[in-house]
């Protein structure tokens, strides 16, 4: 046993589905500059106007999707972190989430207290953004300098195109693919446009093709939109997949600001407009099924594909604790390099 331990950390959720909790966790999670990259008050004016009305919304749909265990994205989460206490070989297997808790400040804490001086963090995101990905590791390194803690850090890079991770998708989504289906829609979650452009200030996101085409290597890794359409393309082609069988969208929209397209509700409807009756919906910017999976595609998308003329939707599960997933993600971490 070596003292290098594992933090896997993903998105978060509230404690409950009581209408306090989901205020406190959307408020959190809202007033996060990474998420709405606003001045503080407007941020904070912003958030208020959210807090109205939303957090009775989002208890409904919490609750819609609730397990007896808890949060679907924290079990799966648990699980996960299971499964690689039995792959991660360097010392202990930590969970924390980016908003609520486990929080990270009181994983790394506790890490540290153990006498643990390298810690792998591992961001559960495939693609990268700086709503994800940034926050996380800004989160670290305030945690590490406000407790003085005497870590050093491996950081888990976005893993989009990495074989290991798409062979694990193929997998676990094989069985789903093998039943008689129409056309698969792989769904993911939006962002603004304005958080893609201030990364790359003189990319274009206009049109339905791959904005990263062609673009240098700087462009690309940052690109959340180009990421997720490799990933797609990449899952398209070890599937076998045809051309016109599959396509890609973007999903949960907030607010009135341009989010990157095309929107999923609105390919929803355009499918079953040219007569596709049985879709598949995969969401591979989540490696854990949660609200926006479960409820957002499997209630809701499911209601309006039908409401427009589809018969069947299916949401494809994500890779949750599958054991060829968590060998997938020990073989990314244990090649995570050093942050400077």
């Amino acid at each position: 046993m070596t003292d290098h331990a594992l933090l896997l950390v993903n998105l978060g959720s509230p404690a409950s589905t009581s209408v306090a909790d989901v205020r406190s966790y959307l408020n959190q999670f809202l007033m996060d500059p990474y998420v709405i990259d606003l001045p503080w008050p407007v941020r904070r004016l912003l958030v208020s106007l959210i807090l109205f009305k939303r957090p009775e919304q989002s208890a409904h749909a919490y609750a819609s999707i609730w397990w007896e265990e808890g949060s679907p994205l924290v079990v799966l989460s648990r699980r996960l972190q299971q499964a690689m206490t039995a792959q991660w070989t360097h010392g202990p297997v930590e969970l924390a989430m980016r908003y609520g808790e486990p929080s990270i400040e009181s994983a790394l804490v506790r890490l540290a207290a153990q006498g643990h001086k390298r810690i792998t963090i591992a961001p559960l995101y495939p693609q990268f953004a700086d709503s994800t990905v940034t926050t996380v590791i800004e989160e670290a390194k305030r945690v590490v300098r406000d407790k003085q803690l005497d870590v050093q850090f491996s950081i888990l890079q976005p893993f989009y195109d990495q074989p290991e991770y798409l062979d694990a998708l193929v997998a676990s989504a094989k069985p789903h693919l093998q039943q008689d289906y129409d056309h698969l829609l792989l769904s993911f979650h939006g962002l603004p446009e304005r958080h893609l452009k201030k990364l790359n200030p003189g990319h274009s996101f206009e049109g339905g093709g791959d904005c990263c085409a062609g673009a240098p290597p700087e462009v690309v890794a940052t690109c959340y939109r180009g990421q997720c359409l490799r990933t797609a393309a990449e899952f398209a082609k070890r599937m076998g997949l045809p051309d016109g069988k599959w396509s890609v969208s973007f999903q949960s929209r907030l607010g009135r600001a341009k989010w990157i397209e095309p929107y999923t509700e609105a390919r929803l409807d355009e499918l079953a407009g040219m007569g596709v009756k049985k879709v598949l919906v995969m969401c591979p910017a989540f490696v854990a099924d949660c609200i926006e999976t479960l409820e957002e595609i499997g209630d809701r998308g499911k209601e309006l594909f039908r409401e427009a003329g589809g018969e069947e939707l299916v949401l494809v599960p994500c890779l949750n604790d599958d054991p060829q997933w968590a060998r997938a993600l020990n073989a990314l971490c244990e090649r995570a390099p050093l942050a400077l």
